[in-house]
């Protein structure tokens, strides 16, 4: 397994902090063979180091020395970056230019105001992020927030639509299997399914199965019928995995970058982690 580069994005808030700090999270990046950690924090355009009273720079800085120990302190090689301008396009641009394997960026979890919404920023790094992209849930609405899911990857549900999509994300399991103790394998039948009937699922299901036994991982089937999205959601809450892993559908002419409706769907109203593939740049 060769060695991989994160991009840990933060904002240095309290959840920010939990998501860092987390002894189990950085644990499971370490064994799924992530080396080399980039922290960074993006000062927004419109904040200026003339403005009275307010250094913004110089206090992230610092906060990212801190977080910086903890992390060099668990292992891993760390580099900071602080820079200026609108969040995920920052983001999205250094893990580019750092060949980063993955993005890491913590999310508060349902929203007082609205139905379970992630922030700005993990929204558009959804629709944008040309790397993998996990979205960890840190709970809200509480002074001390702690991670909602302490393992990242242990228990995992793998939705699938057997697309090249689909099948891009399974192949992430060839490292998150370091981290991985059983995983659940769900298909939605939509009415516009034409994957055939149960049997016939079932046994498209069986490759999957095989691999995953080959690397020790307990699996399980669940084949459900109705809306993708409101299905996945409801298996998550069936099932209650650490991580829901899913395939986005790519580019769009109308779109820069767009998420398929069920992968925006997931990613915005899940209770727990969300670990989703993109296409490759290239496509």
């Amino acid at each position: 397994m060769t060695g991989k580069s994160a991009v840990l994005a933060t904002d240095l808030s309290t959840a920010s902090e939990t998501m860092v700090e987390s002894e189990t999270g950085l644990n499971c990046l370490s064994r799924i063979g992530v080396e080399r950690i980039h922290l960074v924090t993006v000062v927004p355009s419109n904040v200026h180091s003339g403005m009275p009273g307010i250094d913004f720079e110089k206090r992230r800085k610092r906060a990212l020395r801190r977080y910086r120990s903890t992390i060099a302190d668990a292992g891993f090689a760390v580099e900071t970056h602080v820079v200026r301008g609108t969040p995920h396009r920052r983001i999205n641009g250094i893990a580019g230019t750092v060949g980063a394997d993955l993005i890491l960026v913590g999310s508060r979890g349902k929203s007082p105001l609205e139905n379970r919404v992630i922030g700005s920023t993990a929204r558009n790094l959804a629709r944008t992020t040309v790397v993998p992209l996990l979205v960890d849930r840190i709970e809200r609405g509480v002074d001390d927030p702690n991670t909602i899911r302490r393992h990242l990857f242990e228990r995992t549900l793998f939705a699938t639509d057997f697309s090249e999509n689909a099948e891009r994300a399974f192949e992430t399991f060839e490292y998150l299997r370091h981290a991985t103790r059983e995983v659940t394998l769900t298909h939605v039948r939509s009415p516009k399914d034409d994957t055939g009937d149960v049997a016939d699922v079932e046994s498209r299901m069986e490759p999957l199965i095989e691999r995953l036994d080959e690397w020790g991982l307990d699996a399980r089937i669940d084949i459900r019928r109705g809306d993708p999205a409101q299905e996945i959601l409801a298996a998550e809450r069936e099932h209650d995995p650490s991580t829901v892993l899913i395939g986005s559908r790519g580019r769009s002419r109308l779109r820069r970058l767009l998420l398929g409706n069920v992968s925006e769907d997931v990613v915005a109203n899940a209770t727990g982690n969300v670990f989703l593939v993109p296409p490759p740049r290239s496509v």
